[in-house]
């Protein structure tokens, strides 16, 4: 008797239970601590405002703003150099020195025969004064006098010009002469070249043509010189697309102040086409590509909502956001393989880190 009450007792024990556990299915309660629906575990990622830069890329090298062979205006033996190889020297700085001794001495022959032509005009002056001598002679007179005069001050141009002096502030590069040589008008001495500033110069394909311009932003870095990065100004765009490439030549000017560059440097560069400062970038995790379209999840309200979108440039890891996603929003980095529209989700806010310049490139 005793034995079937027990069991009467907790087959109603059961039942009460059971009944229990229905009624909170029923209910919809359950989840951690009694709250709110079970949502998927997802992470997040905040859609920051940043300044985005559209870019191109190329390649290119240094070149100096002005580059010339120094040749000397007179002929004539080489009896000294002023300067040596490599140094760095002013405007009009005297580089080489021509024998100018034959010179001279003509000079000096002129300079006498000026003088002769300088009396005689004077004579002729005070003859005519005293209707001693006719206006045809002072005429031919006062022409002698300008002719020596003349010859004077050409041959003494000729003797300054045995000093060949910079044309221009630069380094003198590698000489092609030695002392004794005979050298002619058309003889190379040496080269020179300017230092500061210096020119980044590269090839751009011709479908970017509409989008440059001077006075662009240029960044680039040197494979001599690893780990800095240049920054100039695009100062010549060529008008004329040069072929077979079909591209255009674009040079910007750069600052030199350290003597880093040097003509001939391999370079890599970026030409800034235009800067957004209010920008959405996102994470590129982040975004779903489907059919030829981009989308992302957006958790609102602690649903998960598809948004199609529209991608603007690329760095790594990040891409900016033209449609589709508002300043703020979270979207789904992590988890987002099992969403559904509508699906309720449990966000966790990630931090991908700091965007490093966000600048979208087009590569040639």
């Amino acid at each position: 008797m005793v034995r079937g009450a027990w069991c009467v007792a907790a087959a109603a024990a059961t039942l009460v239970v059971a009944g229990a556990c229905k009624k909170s299915g029923a209910g919809g309660q359950g989840g951690f601590g009694g709250g709110g629906p079970m949502g998927l575990p997802v992470e997040v990622a905040v859609a920051a405002t940043d300044t985005v830069r559209d870019e191109i890329a190329a390649t290119g090298q240094i070149e100096a703003v002005q580059s010339i062979d120094l040749r000397p205006e007179v002929e004539g033996r080489i009896v000294e150099f002023l300067v040596r190889e490599g140094q760095e020297v002013d405007k009009d700085t005297p580089l080489f020195k021509v024998d100018d001794a034959q010179l001279q001495a003509q000079v000096a022959q002129l300079a006498a025969q000026r003088d002769l032509a300088q009396q005689a005009l004077a004579r002729t002056k005070g003859l005519v004064q005293q209707n001693a001598s006719s206006a045809a002679d002072l005429e031919r007179a006062e022409a002698t006098a300008r002719s020596a005069q003349a010859e004077y001050d050409l041959q003494r141009i000729r003797l300054d010009r045995t000093t060949v002096r910079a044309p221009f502030a630069g380094v003198v590069g590698q000489r092609y002469v030695s002392l004794g040589d005979y050298v002619t008008t058309s003889t190379r001495l040496a080269s020179l070249h300017t230092v500061n500033p210096q020119r980044a110069t590269f090839q751009v394909p011709e479908r970017f043509a509409r989008l440059l311009r001077p006075g662009q932003g240029v960044t680039f870095r040197v494979a001599a010189l690893p780990g800095r990065d240049f920054t100039g100004e695009v100062d010549f765009v060529d008008p004329v697309v040069q072929l077979p490439g079909r591209t255009i030549l674009v040079k910007a000017r750069v600052p030199n102040g350290q003597r880093l560059l040097q003509p001939g440097m391999f370079i890599e560069a970026r030409l800034v086409t235009a800067v957004r400062s209010n920008a959405i970038v996102i994470p590129e995790d982040a975004v779903v590509p489907l059919q030829g379209t981009s989308f992302v999840w957006v958790v609102s309200d602690g649903k998960a909502e598809r948004h199609p979108v529209a991608l603007g440039v690329r760095t790594p890891g990040f891409v900016e956001v033209t449609s589709g996603v508002e300043a703020g929003a979270q979207v789904v980095v992590g988890g987002l393989e099992l969403l559904a529209p509508g699906v309720p989700v449990r966000a966790k806010v990630v931090d991908r880190g700091a965007r490093n310049a966000p600048a979208g490139s087009d590569r040639p």
